[in-house]
């Protein structure tokens, strides 16, 4: 008998344990208590760096990287560290509050980081712009993407992991625009 091993390709969906870590190996996040991160390969749902990692794995691989900044989420950008007005904001602000900004480039979300009497600083860079991360991974499941899957650009449903729905995919997997579902997205 010819057993088939099936790895990590574009259209397949994987699931994966992680444990992120910072450059001084501080623990950043783990999916420990969440269990593993299903996404569909080739269609950026993670940072670039890993899912170049992950490519050709196999369930049962195990293996740490390290994915610089530049492959994770990009370099720190000073020009996105901002003075604006307290009277632009909606509710008073404090620091440490976040919000969703309409830029010329899009939809982003700040960061408060400095208030003082008569404006706010806020960062537009990712949380962790400018760092290295290190992954420590173990592949769970590899499977074929199914067709709606592939045409939304994410899984709709791991039977028994527990992510049955992600809320926004509606009866059948259908997806709602931008739902967002199963982005690795670290707070």
């Amino acid at each position: 008998m010819i057993e088939i091993i099936m790895t990590i390709t574009k259209n397949r969906v994987a699931g994966f344990d992680y444990t992120l870590t910072g450059a001084d190996n501080a623990v950043l996040d783990s999916s420990e208590h969440t269990g593993p991160l299903f996404y569909l390969h080739g269609y950026e749902n993670i940072i670039p760096g890993l899912e170049n990692a992950l490519e050709g794995r196999a369930d049962g691989d195990r293996f740490t990287v390290t994915v610089p900044a530049a492959e994770a989420y990009g370099e720190r950008n000073e020009n996105l560290v901002l003075a604006v007005p307290l009277d632009r904001f909606p509710v008073e602000v404090r620091e440490g509050m976040r919000f969703e900004a309409d830029t010329s480039g899009g939809s982003r979300m700040v960061t408060v980081t400095r208030v003082s009497e008569n404006e706010a600083l806020v960062d537009a860079n990712h949380p962790m712009a400018g760092l290295d991360l290190g992954f420590d991974i173990t592949i769970r499941s590899v499977r074929e993407a199914l067709p709606s899957e592939m045409e939304h650009g994410h899984p709709h449903t791991e039977p028994g992991s527990g992510t049955e729905s992600c809320g926004a995919c509606g009866a059948g997997g259908i997806c709602s625009a931008g739902c967002g579902h199963n982005k690795m997205e670290v707070r």
